[in-house]
């Protein structure tokens, strides 16, 4: 019963936040619009990049148009429901409406997700769906039961490690807010290295986005089952098949730090 109400408080709170920007819908249609053409700069850089040089490494439009497609689904998802940690230090704690909810006696973080669903990043979504339709084409890929659930797999994986970054994020504004751009370099800049091959990257690099922020769990592994592609640096094709698991554990990981930080956490007194 007790996960049930706070079901229905997360659905009341996101419906709460859709309704209020709903008010105003010549704004939340610019912000949308802003959203999709904002990212689609990057898709002509991609464009441009394989215009030019052809094949990279051996590695085709296609193939990486299906990086970058499912790589952005993840993080729209996660940018939607992980406002409320993003905005925590500069918003929540600096005004003292953090102590608000505390005071409910439902759970903090649920809260937070509901708190500012944004929806503008329907934008970012759109343009990666559009580019995975562009992928499947390019890259004749056949969406058989076994490569959708792949695919719907590593996005969980991927929503689930994204939204970790996140509310590590939000845990850092316990002790600093001036180090919260930081953070920006795993969430933004994550994005950017998970939409290109990690064969392409040095072998330190392809550590850290393996084993320190699993981006390659829940994209270049899931990736390659779905393409039926070997791995060039060797990793056995069931891979794919289970490393977005790396996701959840990344966001178990990142929740029991922010349970350190609520601890840590003294009021504003104001």
């Amino acid at each position: 019963m007790r996960r049930m109400g706070s079901l229905a408080l997360f659905a009341r709170l996101m419906t709460a936040s859709l309704s209020g920007q709903a008010r105003y819908p010549g704004s939340a249609l610019m912000l949308t619009v802003g959203q999709f053409l904002g990212t689609s700069i990057e898709v002509i850089a991609i464009w441009a990049l394989f215009h030019r040089f052809g094949n990279v490494q051996g590695w085709k439009i296609g193939e990486v148009a299906l990086f970058y497609g499912l790589v952005n689904c993840m993080f729209a998802i996660a940018d939607a429901l992980g406002r409320g940690f993003d905005v925590l230090g500069t918003t929540l704690l600096r005004t003292g409406e953090f102590d608000r909810l505390l005071l409910r006696p439902r759970p903090l973080a649920l809260q937070l997700m509901g708190h500012d669903v944004r929806i503008s990043r329907l934008g970012r979504l759109l343009q990666g769906l559009l580019v995975l339709a562009f992928a499947t084409g390019q890259a004749d890929i056949a969406w058989a039961p076994a490569s959708i659930a792949i695919a719907l797999f590593a996005l969980a994986g991927g929503v689930a490690l994204f939204l970790g970054i996140l509310v590590l994020q939000g845990t850092l504004s316990f002790w600093t807010i001036e180090s919260l751009e930081v953070a920006n370099m795993l969430t933004y800049g994550g994005v950017e290295a998970a939409q290109y091959p990690m064969a392409l990257y040095a072998r330190w690099f392809r550590y850290v986005l393996t084993f320190a922020v699993p981006l390659a769990c829940v994209a270049y592994y899931p990736v390659l089952a779905i393409l039926g592609k070997a791995d060039p640096l060797g990793a056995p094709d069931w891979m794919g098949l289970v490393s977005p698991l790396a996701g959840f554990a990344f966001l178990a990981a990142a929740f029991c730090a922010w349970r350190a930080g609520v601890r840590h956490y003294a009021s504003t007194g104001s």
